[in-house]
């Protein structure tokens, strides 16, 4: 199983972001797109948000990370004390949610950095983090995750109405990008990308005949619990649990459809 190594963490102090093939291996990230296409209560609670052109990406975002295998993803060590080496102080989960951007449909999400939205829920540090974990395989073409490189340096920027969405002062991200390296996060299945909560991030439409899912886990820090009761959970340990205890879900769940 992964273990994150020093250069590792010292990227990301520099870059904001690394990225982590095979995070989970293929029978994982097989188990994790059949049960959520199958999860008839993700679909149901997922919810469309409209870029700048009017088209759709959909989400379903939870805060609890349950024993099913969305939570138990989310508490396993290689997600957990990875963020904890990152972030430096104990962690706890922010929320959790699955991306949906559908063939040919799925819209785009505008630049952002996702503490310009925490910050307003009474967080007072930046200190945040999330993992991406790709579910099906990400491309240029599909709409895969775009990072500025050393964004995080920058602070936070004020973000602004943008669609259905808020995006980062475009004024300000245009002077980022001619000083940032954009790079365009190409993934297999079970790659996992850790972001900083002030990297400034984007993706494009789908226009492919490809989906592109993916698990977003985010963190918080046990210091950095809101001041002010928000839609995000305060500070509560985090039950974390072996990475075994992915393939020991999947299994059960073999044992039950071959009851």
């Amino acid at each position: 199983m992964f273990k994150l190594t020093q250069e590792l963490a010292q990227q990301f102090q520099r870059d904001g972001y690394i990225v982590v093939p095979g995070l989970f291996d293929t029978e994982e990230m097989d188990a994790l797109l059949k049960t959520a296409k199958a999860d008839r209560q993700l679909e149901q609670s997922a919810y469309g948000r409209k870029d700048a052109s009017g088209a759709v990406s959909k989400l379903a975002l939870w805060n609890e990370p349950g024993d099913d295998l969305y939570g138990t993803i989310a508490r396993c060590e290689r997600i957990v004390n990875t963020m904890e080496t990152l972030l430096g102080d104990e962690v706890y989960h922010w929320h959790s949610k699955m991306m949906l951007k559908e063939p040919l449909v799925g819209g785009a999400w505008e630049w952002h950095q996702d503490y310009g939205y925490w910050y307003n829920m009474g967080c007072l540090f930046p200190d945040m983090a999330s993992c991406l974990i790709s579910v099906d395989r990400a491309s240029k073409e599909n709409g895969c995750l775009q990072v500025l490189k050393g964004s995080h340096k920058i602070g936070r920027i004020n973000h602004l109405a943008s669609g259905e969405q808020a995006g980062a002062d475009m004024e300000r991200v245009e002077q980022a990008m001619q000083r940032f390296e954009l790079v365009h996060c190409e993934t297999a299945p079970g790659t996992g990308i850790f972001f900083h909560g002030n990297t400034l991030h984007r993706s494009d439409q789908n226009r492919s005949p490809n989906s592109r899912w993916s698990l977003i886990c985010t963190y918080n820090t046990k210091h950095n619990s809101p001041y002010k009761p928000s839609r995000h959970a305060a500070y509560a340990p985090l039950k974390r649990v072996p990475d075994s205890a992915v393939k020991e879900w999947i299994g059960r769940q073999g044992q039950l459809v071959g009851a």
